[in-house]
């Protein structure tokens, strides 16, 4: 028996998410007694998943699975949980990963729980906190199949180091061609920046920054915060920001530490989306805006007086306690 967690990563390098994973299989494993197993996707260098806690990694190279697949990733990760006997199978709630999991659970007749926000509450029965409601409320799901499948939410149990030299073995699936009936064309990255995925702090504007020719106030506060950027629907239904920066329930979902709103009145489905995020703060002009309701700090003002002011700040302290 041991724990799998799907290590994600990204041109051959494990993303945040994969160590969160690991250690929070970690602390499974130590209580239940048991081991912490890795699938990496064409990955050259796995030692940093030792810094987690993982026991052994098992390895996947292939040019047919160098663009992420649900189908065919999901069928890999099914025989790696058999190979390795494993009990509870964990991964994130990236995009991929929300792809994948519900696949895994049902070639495993596995129950599967999402949102998960804290560590099992029981193992024998076995219970999982979980967001529900739009991340308005928690519930407590019991999982009775013999295989669970979770997925973490992102930064809800934060990495905890604790050393281990992790055996690595190549594993070698078998691949079925109805898999790939779905080919990847063509891939768009960002790069030279923080991505909205990995961030601990993001900072958004909305249709309060009148222009897209503003939205240097939003990237300077960002650089200063090593912060990712993002933006409401309105912004990026007008063409002001790229749809890849679209956060909220219809857009990319956002569990940052800090999460900063300029200039978004706050409509339900975007505050769905960011509500997991453990700070918000707030900035906005219109006192009575939604998003105040939900924010755990909130600034009534323009931003365009602010967000200078608050920059010209956050960089003298972070000179002062460089």
């Amino acid at each position: 028996m041991s724990i799998l967690i799907y290590a994600e990563s990204s041109e051959g390098k494990f993303k945040k998410t994969a160590f969160e994973l690991a250690s929070y299989a970690k602390k499974i494993a130590t209580e239940s007694g048991t081991t912490v197993t890795a699938i990496a996707f064409n990955t050259t260098d796995t030692s940093a998943l030792g810094n987690y806690g993982v026991d052994k990694v098992l390895t996947v190279n292939s040019d047919k699975l160098s663009s992420f697949n649900a189908k065919a990733y999901a069928d890999v990760i099914k025989q790696a949980a058999q190979k390795e006997d494993a009990k509870v199978v964990l991964f994130s709630t990236t995009t991929d990963s929300l792809y994948a999991a519900p696949l895994v659970a049902v070639a495993l007749d596995a129950g599967y729980a999402s949102n998960v926000v804290a560590l099992p509450e029981s193992i024998s029965p076995f219970r999982v906190k979980r967001n529900a409601f739009s991340n308005k409320a928690f519930n407590i799901t019991e999982i009775n199949t013999d295989v669970k499948v979770l997925g973490i939410s992102k930064n809800s149990f934060g990495l905890v180091e604790s050393a281990s030299s992790p055996t690595t073995e190549d594993f070698s699936p078998s691949l079925n061609d109805g898999d790939f009936n779905v080919k990847v064309e063509s891939v768009e990255k960002v790069t030279g920046t923080v991505t909205i995925a990995d961030a601990e702090i993001v900072v958004s504007g909305g249709r309060g920054l009148k222009g897209p020719e503003n939205w240097n106030m939003i990237e300077d506060l960002a650089t200063t915060l090593g912060a990712a950027t993002a933006c409401s629907k309105p912004v990026s239904d007008l063409g002001w920001r790229p749809h890849s920066e679209h956060v909220g329930q219809t857009g990319k979902p956002v569990a940052a530490n800090l999460y900063i709103a300029v200039g978004i009145s706050g409509a339900i489905q975007h505050i769905a989306g960011i509500n997991s995020s453990k700070v918000k703060v707030v900035i906005n002009t219109d006192a009575e805006a939604p998003f105040f309701k939900v924010a755990d700090y909130g600034i009534v003002g323009d931003a365009f007086e602010i967000l200078p002011k608050l920059n010209e700040k956050l960089k003298e302290f972070k000179a002062n306690n460089s």
